[in-house]
């Protein structure tokens, strides 16, 4: 746990959000969820 000095000085670094998939973000139909029936 870092001191209230650290923090003062520093702050937080904001924890990023990975997603899990990345590469199919311009092809969601590659990731096999169907979202529209045609």
């Amino acid at each position: 746990m870092p001191t209230i000095n650290q923090l003062v000085r520093k702050g937080r670094a904001k924890q990023v959000d990975k997603k899990k998939t990345p590469a199919l973000k311009g092809n969601p139909q590659k990731r096999g969820v169907c979202t529209r029936v045609y």
